[in-house]
């Protein structure tokens, strides 16, 4: 077996992450996070890519150090090429062309929703998916059903036609006056709720596709007549309204995943992206899988969310393959996992 040991970026977001694979091996996935959007209420594009041109070259250092790797003994550089902020791609592009041009190595250019698909081949001694699989991938940006094929080759049979499923969670995280980012807020305080205490009516979309925007403003609306009659309604009921909230955000995508399942008899179904660091559909993805003898693959939290690792899996089976980059290699915001 070759050794080959990779260096990852991950800058799509505002998130910068730097990781070190040995093989398929993670020897070191260091992540710094931007906590000047939180005043925001959200992502500023602007200021993710300053913050990431402030961390980039710590980070980098740091997963190095922590690997016990020096740069000259890297293999190959990875690198998210998109979907994502055009700025904040652009920093982790130019930095992974520059340092794979400095030292004679070759680049890997890799996208996004594909790396959330194929953290589950990370190894860490766990089951993996076998090809054919079902990929549901759900994040802050996107909310699809994928077919994965094999490494390289996946195939996308619905997808949100307005938001994100995580664009929902902090959407409403934001309307009952919770701070950004909202998603995970609302998971902690559902565990504490009652999800039948209020209904929300979920949209009637054709195929495998998703349609969040409906259900945004039903929320919305029903928040505002609430506190109409009494101002302290969301204080009296959050954690029955977000655990109704997230019960059903958790309906809609199972039924689609379940339909996805009956449409291709795949039985593999996996999660990716950051919403499925959510406990609740976790839970529920695990619980439909018993119930109908499908085989189910949840990641770990350190690779649900924005993460080098993730990017750098992929970066290895490319290598394997000699599938490089050109320097000329550009940042692109909408990629497609399909064209991949």
């Amino acid at each position: 077996m070759q050794e080959t040991y990779l260096l990852a970026i991950e800058s799509s977001c505002d998130d910068t992450s730097a990781s070190v694979l040995y093989n398929n091996k993670v020897l070191s996935n260091e992540v710094a996070n931007q906590e000047v959007h939180k005043q925001y209420g959200g992502v500023v594009p602007e200021l993710a890519s300053r913050a990431h041109l402030q961390n980039i070259v710590p980070v980098v250092a740091q997963a190095l150090k922590k690997a016990g790797v020096q740069k000259e003994q890297l293999s190959a550089i990875a690198f998210t090429r998109g979907p994502g902020l055009m700025g904040s791609l652009l920093v982790g592009t130019s930095f992974a062309k520059s340092m794979a041009m400095g030292l004679g190595i070759p680049l890997i250019e890799v996208n996004h929703m594909q790396a959330h698909i194929l953290a589950h081949f990370i190894d860490e001694g766990q089951a993996k998916p076998q090809f054919p699989f079902l990929a549901l991938t759900i994040s802050g940006g996107h909310t699809q059903i994928v077919k994965v094929k094999s490494f390289f080759e996946m195939e996308v049979l619905g997808e949100t036609l307005d938001d994100a499923v995580g664009e929902a969670f902090d959407k409403t995280a934001k309307i009952l006056g919770l701070p950004y980012p909202g998603g995970p807020l609302i998971d902690r305080y559902a565990q504490k709720g009652n999800p039948k205490a209020f209904s929300f009516s979920q949209p009637n979309i054709q195929g495998l596709n998703f349609s969040f925007s409906g259900l945004k403003t039903g929320i919305l609306y029903f928040i505002q007549k609430q506190t109409q009659e009494d101002p302290a309604f969301v204080e009296k009921h959050l954690a029955d309204i977000c655990a109704s909230v997230q019960e059903t955000i958790i309906s809609i995508l199972i039924k689609k995943v379940k339909k996805a399942v009956q449409q291709t008899g795949i039985k593999q179904v996996a999660i990716g992206g950051g919403v499925s660091a959510n406990s609740g559909i976790r839970k529920a993805l695990k619980a439909m899988g018993e119930q109908y003898s499908w085989e189910t693959f949840v990641p770990k939290f350190d690779y649900c969310t924005d993460n080098a690792a993730m990017v750098g899996i992929v970066g290895y089976y490319k290598f394997l393959e000699g599938q490089f980059s050109a320097q000329a290699v550009t940042a692109q915001p909408r990629l497609s996992i399909s064209k991949e």
